[in-house]
């Protein structure tokens, strides 16, 4: 096919981003300099989100069969863009400048965050099972590099290879999977996928373990149960910044091309796989919560609740009609923003590097009396989670509950229930702990103008977008509701 040049300015964010690459890595070939990487990286971030609204204009355009750009994949590559402009602001003020901070080459961190969000954007648009796998893997091994990215720390070091372990039996999973649907579908096209099967009416035996065994493979990405293990330690050991970064832009990313599968192809999601999905759904929502209980973490306490969160999106996925789509993108959109906040207090009580996170919950005790904003940010996040009304959390849960009640899925919207109501009780004691009386043995503590450096002006900005969207979530909405499938 002839590229034109609505084709690259369709692509332009991805193409915005790869050049920032480039550019990166020649400015550290250049001289090392912390500031000046993260100022180009930022630059071309920021220039990559702001090329999506001309990329909107030509929007849907197939590029290649690899690749569909329509408003869908513009709205999860914003929230990618979005999330890891957050991370790398994070990140500058953890690794810290001159002397203090982090003993190591600090700019390689850039370098990996933006070729991870490349193949995170390269995900979001696939239509094809090639640009799936190619995607999925330009996310992932960078990801490997920054979670063990403080390798003088031990826990960061194991975190990187346990990810780096289970990452790999994962593709070989989804690698599989895909070897089936093409012997059984004689193509790799999502549509052509969702004809053939169509065709036969329900998925034959080797399309079910076909998408079956794509299912295990996305469901690691997506820390699903029983695929789950890896989780908390990973996000314990990994640097704060780079969690938040897992937890947000990788999670997305991952979760858009499954949105977009099973929409694409709905036949694909019927009989059997149906119900291996709710009963995914149940058991990560109901053990993700019940394990977070025990936390005294910070860390893990997310990691267990991200767990909880993906297996209520589970919900919406198996209705797959409806509200669905919408509801995913909104709850994703409150997910993102709540997670980056929660994420952000650890890393700016984290900053500068030295050896290990304050993620222990006791760190965190009395924080109110020495950090007072910084505590109503946390407050909020936890308020969020825990789908409180007034923030956006709320309205994520309350739109999931309605596709659930939409196509009569009674016993998941009650595990959805029982499963709030137990993640209200974690959020609370974290909260409690923030008003506590101050314990005299904290390690860390939030530099006293945090407030005015970039990181925390981006996690109060942050916290006001929650409540805003939270008490009039009309944008958020309109916006979802334009970049439907």
């Amino acid at each position: 096919m002839d590229l034109t040049i609505q084709h690259f300015i369709a692509l332009a964010p991805l193409l915005i981003t790869s050049i920032t690459v480039v550019v990166v890595m020649l400015g550290i070939a250049w001289r090392r300099n912390h500031s000046q990487s993260f100022l180009l990286t930022v630059a071309g971030l920021n220039l990559a989100l702001l090329s999506i609204y001309p990329a909107l204009k030509v929007a849907p355009l197939v590029v290649t069969p690899l690749l569909q750009i329509d408003s869908f994949a513009l709205l999860y590559i914003g929230i990618i863009l979005v999330s890891t402009l957050a991370c790398v602001t994070l990140a500058h003020a953890y690794l810290g400048e001159g002397k203090a901070g982090y003993p190591g080459n600090r700019e390689e961190l850039y370098l990996l965050i933006l070729m991870a969000a490349a193949g995170g954007m390269v995900l979001v648009a696939s239509q094809h099972l090639a640009s799936l796998f190619i995607g999925l893997e330009l996310l992932s091994v960078p990801v490997y590099g920054l979670v063990a990215y403080a390798f003088f720390n031990k826990r960061s070091l194991e975190a990187g290879i346990k990810y780096m372990v289970l990452s790999a039996a994962g593709s070989a999973f989804l690698l599989f999977g895909m070897a089936l649907l093409y012997a059984e579908a004689g193509s790799l096209g999502f549509s052509e996928i969702g004809k053939a099967i169509a065709a036969t009416g329900m998925p034959s035996p080797i399309a079910s373990l076909g998408l079956g065994m794509m299912l295990i493979g996305l469901g690691f990405k997506l820390s699903l149960v029983p695929f789950h293990l890896w989780t908390p330690d990973v996000y314990e050991g990994a640097p704060a910044p780079v969690a938040a970064f897992l937890a947000t832009a990788s999670k997305v990313a991952v979760f858009g091309v499954l949105v977009r599968l099973f929409q694409i192809s709905p036949a694909a999601s019927s009989g059997v796989l149906t119900d291996v999905m709710s009963v995914i759904a149940v058991a990560s929502i109901l053990i993700g919560n019940l394990l977070a209980l025990t936390q005294n973490n910070l860390k893990r306490l997310l990691g267990y609740s991200s767990i909880a969160h993906f297996g209520y999106l589970m919900i919406a996925m198996v209705a797959s009609k409806g509200l669905a789509v919408e509801a995913i993108s909104v709850y994703l959109v409150t997910y993102v923003l709540t997670s980056l906040g929660a994420f952000g207090v650890i890393t700016l009580m984290s900053s500068p590097y030295s050896g290990r996170d304050a993620d222990a919950m006791f760190e965190y005790r009395g924080l109110f009396w020495r950090r007072p904003y910084l505590t109503a940010v946390l407050t909020v996040m936890m308020l969020s989670l825990a789908g409180i009304p007034l923030t956006t959390g709320f309205i994520g849960k309350f739109y999931i509950i309605a596709t659930g009640v939409e196509a009569h899925l009674w016993w998941l919207t009650g595990s959805l229930v029982i499963g709030s109501a137990i993640g209200v009780f974690y959020y609370l004691r974290v909260m409690v702990t923030l008003y506590l009386q101050d314990s005299k043995i904290q390690r860390h503590d939030a530099p006293f103008n945090w407030a005015q450096r970039a990181g925390g002006v981006m996690l109060l900005g942050i916290t006001l977008l929650a409540f805003f969207l939270g008490v009039y979530p009309q944008p958020l909405l309109s916006l979802v509701q334009h970049a439907g499938l």
